[in-house]
């Protein structure tokens, strides 16, 4: 079973970190929601998350995803954390994915994950980064790295995590019993 790990900062964008959680579930995928200390999150509109672990406990397992919620600040806390920047670098390097949505792919960015590749934010998000191609597209996945716009875009972005993960059967499985509507 693939492994993922999703930090949680004060501040982050709830409906990103918890359908992401949640789909991921869902598909059968493990998954470990992990605070920066050993407090209960209160996300961007004030609902209180709280974390399965600390992230000193998470780093003690290997993953094979990492997926950064977006929101402000959140974004801004896990891009402070050496932790998160040390572990996006060695998740890169081992060719392992990265994720981010929303606001959260500046700390890709900032890390210099997005060197050369394709990716998308929230609007403005990624305004101070060069040395990538930005794209308008809700999600955008490139090698290993997939990022994604905002929260109307969370279910989209983590039925592709689901893909990447479990397989085009799984993502469509999870996303059939989602009763989303046909485009």
């Amino acid at each position: 079973m693939a492994s993922v790990l999703v930090p949680l900062a004060q501040g982050c964008e709830e409906l990103e970190a918890v359908t992401v959680v949640d789909l991921l579930r869902r598909a059968g995928i493990g998954v470990v929601t992990a605070g920066l200390d050993d407090q209960p999150v209160r996300a961007s509109r004030g609902t209180v998350l709280v974390p399965d672990v600390t992230l000193d406990e998470a780093v003690k397992q290997q993953y094979d995803m990492i997926v950064l919620p977006g929101g402000l600040p959140g974004a801004d806390h896990l891009n402070d954390d050496p932790r998160i920047r040390s572990l996006l670098k060695e998740m890169a390097a081992t060719d392992r994915y990265t994720a981010a949505i929303c606001a959260a792919p500046k700390v890709l960015a900032s890390t210099g994950l997005l060197e050369g590749r394709r990716a998308t934010s929230y609007p403005g998000s990624l305004g101070d980064f060069e040395g990538f191609s930005y794209s308008d597209d809700a999600v955008v996945q490139d090698g290993r790295i997939i990022t994604s716009r905002g929260p109307g875009t969370a279910m989209d972005f983590a039925l592709t995590l689901i893909e990447n993960l479990a397989g085009k059967d799984k993502r469509d499985e999870v996303e059939s019993g989602l009763q989303r509507p046909q485009h």
